[in-house]
């Protein structure tokens, strides 16, 4: 059995070593350890392999908490202390920005940090019925795998929710249409309100909608079901019941999302990503600024609140409107308008119809907002925050409004959004020259 020593971590949290002149990626292996390994795929440039045992092991190295992990494709970085693993995301995205834009930025910010444990606010699992190994499964993919993770534990989920998943099992079990409910996602909302939406391919027999709503009364959530896309999702047990919603203090607002709505799953993070962001893009009374994919207001009304006009894009009708009733119920309407666009067709001619745009703020997918940087034309906002989840991307982004649009990189850094996992999120500063 080969026997490697690592030098770093790739993007995906896995070990880099070299031998005999080919990169090597091993799961399970951290910076400096020597382990060995089986080969699970061979190319003539790189192998990928996975750990059978450490021979050195890194002082970074801790016990994973998960009985799951190794197996459950949810997480990737149990095995490496929290702190750790902030610094690992930067310098993957100090890597980025310079082999992939070559750039660097003015000023490293410092990570930020929230709860390394029961952090998970939303979920989305997977559910299928698989009578050799038991019966229904309930949980997150395997790694590398389309199978369900049987997960009788998350701590990566609210301590409740963790527990409550041997029961949910149990119920889901006993349903009549056990094999045609794919999936369970989860919203949780201030003052712990949560909502688990159950996605139906099948009608709820009578027998089923009163299984589904014993379980919502013994575990004090609400319970909805989806049969088609997400607009059709629609409560079951309770039918009046609290509505979801997260709070920004700082800012003094309240928004209002729907379970099936895109919000950040890390509710704790996401309050200090918009105060880092606001410092940054430092929105003034009098100043009109773009938000663009700004979803259902999660940056536009923190805007607005520091006095300044906000013009909000998405790409959704369904977040547009909800972020003009989150503007309404705030008090905000007078200081913000939203559009529904494709950004991802964005234009020159599209971005001058907006309006002439003192600063940006802009919050892209993984596929990040290379139309957008590129249709900047002759009116350019001065300031430019990019909150990014996804720094190839990001990179690729910054090289664009650096090399071709007259920008400087003044500020970048991560904020640790998914603990225990190698996803980067991360924020950078954009000056005009």
């Amino acid at each position: 059995m080969p026997i490697a020593t690592t030098q770093s971590l790739d993007h995906e949290g896995r070990g880099i070593a070299r031998v005999d002149g080919k990169a090597v990626f091993i799961e399970g292996a951290l910076p400096g350890e020597r382990v060995e390994y089986t080969v699970r795929r061979a190319r003539p440039n790189y192998e990928q392999g996975d750990t059978v045992r450490v021979l050195k092991a890194s002082a970074q190295r801790v016990a994973p908490r998960c009985p799951h992990y190794g197996v459950c494709g949810g997480c990737s970085m149990q095995h490496l202390d929290e702190d750790a693993q902030a610094a690992v995301k930067q310098r993957i995205l100090e890597d980025a920005l310079w082999h992939l834009g070559k750039l660097r930025p003015g000023v490293i910010l410092p990570a930020i940090h929230g709860p390394a444990w029961g952090y998970r606010y939303r979920a989305r699992l997977g559910v299928r019925v698989v009578p050799s190994k038991g019966g229904l499964r309930i949980g997150f993919h395997e790694r590398r795998s389309s199978y369900i993770v049987d997960m009788r534990e998350c701590p990566v989920l609210p301590a409740r929710v963790s527990a409550m998943l041997p029961r949910l099992r149990d119920m889901l079990a006993g349903l009549s249409i056990a094999d045609r409910l794919p999936q369970v996602e989860i919203a949780i909302g201030d003052g712990d309100v949560a909502v688990f939406v159950f996605r139906n391919l099948q009608p709820l027999s009578r027998a089923d909608e009163k299984r589904i709503s014993a379980f919502a009364d013994a575990e004090d959530i609400q319970a909805w079901f989806q049969p088609g896309g997400p607009e059709t999702a629609t409560p079951l047990h309770p039918l009046e019941a609290p509505a979801l919603a997260y709070t920004l203090p700082e800012f003094n607002v309240r928004m209002d999302f729907r379970p099936t709505d895109f919000t950040q799953v890390n509710v704790h993070v996401n309050r200090l990503l918009i105060r880092r962001s606001m410092q940054l893009l430092d929105p003034r009374p009098g100043e009109r600024i773009g938000d663009l994919f700004c979803g259902l207001g999660n940056f536009s009304l923190p805007i607005a609140r520091r006095g300044a006009y906000v013009v909000g894009v998405e790409g959704s009708d369904a977040l547009v409107a909800r972020a003009l009733e989150n503007a309404r119920c705030n008090g905000l309407e007078s200081l913000a308008e939203f559009h529904a666009a494709n950004l991802f067709e964005a234009t020159e001619d599209s971005l001058a119809a907006l309006g002439a745009l003192d600063k940006l703020l802009i919050d892209p997918p993984r596929e990040g907002a290379i139309a957008v940087v590129k249709a900047i034309g002759v009116q350019v906002p001065a300031r430019i925050v990019y909150v990014s989840c996804n720094p190839a991307t990001l990179a690729r982004d910054a090289a664009v409004l650096v090399h071709e649009k007259g920008y400087a990189l003044r500020a970048a850094g991560i904020a640790n959004m998914f603990p225990q996992t190698s996803h980067v999120e991360s924020v950078a500063l954009f000056e005009r020259i």
